[in-house]
């Protein structure tokens, strides 16, 4: 009778020593993420990018910041291969090839948010820990900073794109901004998404509702600092809208949600005749062997781990995570009543897929 415990294939020694080479690649790629998180925050990456060859002392005082913590880091940063450094006169680079994905300056092309992010997730692993063996989740208070990351995060793709890519997906959308529409934006977190599309299209008015309360007072705040009259902010539950909107728009919220399915009937509820959703959200398939050797693969199914899904859990909701994918986005659509439904990628946020979806 065989014995599962002693017959046990040996390990292929090319295979293993492999692998073991691919973890301390992870684990080197862990601790430059963290580094890295340290660079966005404290601004020290915008710094080296407007510097000529400097040394660490020097860079330090640009940044106002402690030097030898700046020393420390900047060794982390040139054995990880971000920056250069020139050890005749101890001098340190950021080359501009790597600054085009690790400054403000950068836009959407900037990564180094999403690295902040996945240091803020490390910090509730024991949370989920206890999850993965009594169930349920974390609840969204255990992420203090985590909306305000996103909006950070978001920003730059609304700022670079919204107006001039993303609302065009929408045939005759932009005229129809231009000429007066009522607009609602569904988990708006801190607005910026209305508050740049009310900036752009005056004449039209547009509503952001979240439930989180920090969330709609930046909104407010953002919108009063600009003067912006034709935007409001409401605090509520996105599977209960009121009042009837031409567009609904709702920017990487739906799969986190606790109740999709209700939230997308709501949205379907409160679509003017001929009116329009446009969604965007999570680029990936819903079938696990389509989502091997995806650019953002690991990410995407640490995000759910730590935050999406286990958020969704812990107030009992559908926790979908990566679950969620085109197939079954559109499933949910026409469950919701959308009869016709279209798929566009935008250059610039590899991440989201958006959806132009309307009832007929």
């Amino acid at each position: 009778m065989a014995n599962p415990a002693t017959d046990r294939v040996a390990p292929d020694p090319a295979k293993q020593e492999a692998f073991a080479g691919r973890l301390l690649e992870v684990l080197n790629g862990a601790s430059l993420t963290l580094l890295t998180s340290v660079g966005h925050q404290t601004g020290l990456f915008d710094t080296l990018s407007t510097l000529p060859p400097a040394t660490s002392d020097d860079i330090a005082k640009a940044a106002g910041l402690d030097a030898r913590y700046v020393r420390e880091w900047l060794g982390g940063m040139v054995v990880g291969g971000f920056v250069d450094y020139a050890p005749d006169t101890a001098t340190y680079t950021l080359p501009p090839e790597h600054a085009a994905s690790l400054t403000k300056a950068a836009g959407p092309d900037n990564l180094a948010p999403l690295m902040v992010s996945l240091g803020l997730m490390a910090s509730v692993d024991e949370q989920v820990v206890d999850a993965f063996r009594d169930g349920g989740g974390v609840p969204y208070s255990a992420y203090p900073r985590f909306q305000a990351l996103q909006a950070e995060d978001t920003a730059a793709v609304y700022d670079a794109a919204l107006v001039d890519v993303i609302v065009p997906l929408v045939p005759g959308l932009t005229e129809r901004l231009r000429e007066g529409a009522d607009v609602l934006d569904v988990g708006t977190g801190q607005g910026h998404a209305p508050v740049v599309l009310a900036q752009a299209f005056p004449h039209s008015r547009f509503h952001g509702l979240d439930r989180s309360e920090e969330g709609i007072a930046a909104g407010r705040a953002e919108a009063d600092r600009l003067g912006l009259g034709n935007v409001r902010f409401t605090v509520g539950d996105s599977g209960e809208i009121t009042g009837a909107y031409d567009v609904i728009t709702a920017f990487d919220v739906i799969h986190d949600l606790a109740r999709p399915a209700e939230t997308l009937s709501a949205i379907a509820g409160a679509l003017k005749d001929g009116g329009t959703f446009l969604m965007g959200d999570i680029a990936a398939s819903s079938n696990l062997e389509e989502n091997i050797g995806h650019p953002f693969g690991p990410t995407l199914y640490a995000f759910s781990v730590f935050y999406c899904m286990t958020t969704s859990l812990s107030t009992g909701g559908a926790g979908l995570g990566t679950v969620w994918g085109e197939q079954t986005a559109r499933h949910l659509l026409s469950e919701a009543g959308f009869g016709k439904v279209e798929t566009h990628a935008i250059e610039g946020d590899p991440i989201n897929l958006y959806y132009v979806a309307s009832r007929s």
